[in-house]
Parts: C-alpha cells; sequence; structure tokens
C-alpha cells in the first residue's frame, strides 16, 4: 500500500525551523511533512513506545535523530541512533523503531512510502499532512 500523491506546499517557501515544526506536533508516531525534493519527501515526526514490526519492499529509509535516542530493532541486530546521527534501514529489512524515551525525528523517503510499510495497524495514516 503505498500514500497518495502529496501536495506541494504553498509559496514562497522559507527556510524550515525544525524546533518550530516539532512544537506543533502533539502526538507520536505521527509524521508531517516539512519538505519535498526529486519525488523524496522529508518528514518530521515525534516518537515514543515502540513501533510496529514492518519492511519496505522497494524503499530505503533514513531516519535522522534530532532529540533523544532511538533504537532501531531488526530480527537479527539493534542499532542506538543518538542525537546528530542517522541510519539508513535498507529496503526489505524487518524493522521496528523503539523509542524509551521521546525522540524527535527527520525522515527522508520516497512520497510512494507508506510509513508503516507492509503492514495496516492503528498507526497507519493513509495520507500525510504539510505543517
Amino acid at each position: 500500500m503505498s500514500s497518495p500523491p502529496v501536495p506541494r506546499p504553498p509559496s514562497p517557501v522559507s527556510a524550515v525551523n525544525l524546533a518550530e515544526k516539532f512544537s506543533r506536533i502533539d502526538d507520536f508516531w505521527h509524521p508531517r511533512i516539512v519538505g519535498a525534493l526529486n519525488g523524496q519527501l522529508v518528514k518530521v515526526a515525534r516518537l515514543q513506545g515502540a513501533f510496529d514490526w514492518h519492511h519496505h519492499a522497494d524503499e530505503d529509509e533514513l531516519f535522522l535523530v534530532v532529540r533523544g535516542t532511538l533504537r532501531m530493532e531488526m530480527r537479527d541486530e539493534t542499532v542506538t541512533i543518538a542525537a546528530g546521527e542517522f541510519y539508513i534501514v535498507p529496503r526489505g529489512v524487518e524493522h521496528r523503531p523503539v523509542a524509551d524515551d521521546e525522540v524527535h525525528v527527520v525522515l527522508f523517503e520516497p512520497a510512494s512510502t507508506l510509513h508503516t510499510g507492509n503492514v495496516v495497524t492503528e498507526k497507519t495514516r493513509t495520507s500525510l499532512e504539510w505543517i
């Protein structure tokens, strides 16, 4: 399942202030779009707790941690990603992001990528909004 095409933000676009964008999010695991380039979306999300196990058959997924520490669990290893670090989950790799405390992330992924990958759960968002 993939997300529908995402409309471009209204013009003119100014520099994106990540702190301001995160301050507008009041829930967890619900990505918002803050940029688009070359078929890729730049998304921000606040995370806390464990996400669902899933994979993306055709897309790599980049997680850039801005605040906190994210644990990326995969079936055969776990990678810890601290603030100021990023990790790319290769396409096809089953993974589960876990945030023991609140984490702020920036995600880079193709516009067609559904954030819950190959599964649909109560956390699945079929359309994402710009903030």
